[in-house]
């Protein structure tokens, strides 16, 4: 049965890939995001494809633009049946320079060198935003559209941060635990008007945001990548294609008693205890 499929942060790999395996089942996709370029771009694929898309431009940090979005989405292809909160990032201002402090750091006065005395409490203000209400604010425009259907569903992006964090990025692992919760706390609330509420939990993947961390300009992998690599025991950093089986699985009709849960998509990384 076809759905109204609703995603934000559509226009970046990881969630545009989600769009277009969705479409491809038979579902009317909304391809939402800040970029109307980007949304616009990944909607036409779909269309070429024989699948029906629209680009919509929104910000998720502004209630005003989403409900614009939202009726944009229900004049052009109905109810929103489905949603799922792809937008979320991280920000330098929420990152320390080294993963440990030590003594020495206090005196280093390198140009953008950061302890965690350094951080910018609006950069981590940014992240959280970002990622937390990021994904509320959607939640409380477009789940109206849910209340009392049957076969809908909300599906967050939190991470594998929000289990362990991972050294540097405080600021991304809190936001990204607060989603984890949020999902939790969502599922019970929306139990009674039958919207299940679920959460995948990347590993790592290479996205625009974090390839340069991950990899130099000649495709090898930095420090940093390496021991992610190492932790990660199947060896390798994800594929956006990976995501497909557990996103079409928690839409879909196979998972109709399955709310409340965060699916790691890992690799094996949170099975690993370092030995």
């Amino acid at each position: 049965m076809s759905k109204v499929i609703v995603l934000t942060g559509a226009g970046g790999v990881l969630c545009s890939t989600l769009a277009k395996a969705l479409a491809k089942e038979g579902h009317k996709i909304a391809v939402l995001d800040l970029r109307k370029e980007a949304a616009d771009t990944i909607a036409s694929e779909i269309n070429a494809n024989g699948g029906v898309a629209i680009g919509v431009e929104a910000n998720v940090l502004e209630k005003a633009s989403l409900i614009a979005a939202k009726q944009v989405v229900n004049d052009a292809l109905g109810a929103c049946d489905i949603l799922i909160n792809g937008a979320g990032g991280n920000h330098p201002l929420g990152t320390t320079s080294n993963p440990h402090l030590l003594e020495e750091d206090l005196e280093n006065d390198t140009d953008g060198f950061k302890t965690f005395f350094d951080l910018d409490p609006n950069g981590i203000k940014f992240v959280f935003d970002l990622n937390f209400i990021g994904t509320l604010l959607p939640t409380q425009v477009f789940a109206k559209d849910m209340v009392g259907k049957k076969g809908c569903s909300i599906l967050n992006i939190s991470s594998m941060n929000a289990f362990t964090p991972l050294t540097k990025i405080p600021a991304y692992s809190g936001a990204k635990a607060a989603v984890s919760n949020f999902t939790q706390w969502l599922a019970v609330h929306f139990s009674k008007v039958g919207i299940r509420v679920n959460a995948l939990a990347p590993g790592f993947f290479l996205t625009d945001q974090n390839r340069t961390l991950l990899t130099t300009e000649t495709g090898e992998l930095t420090p940093r990548g390496n021991t992610i690599i190492e932790q990660t025991p199947m060896g390798k950093f994800g594929e956006p294609e990976d995501l497909i089986g557990t996103t079409l699985w928690l839409c879909g009709e196979g998972s109709s008693f399955v709310t409340g849960v965060v699916i790691p998509i890992d690799g094996g990384f949170s099975a690993f205890s370092g030995v």
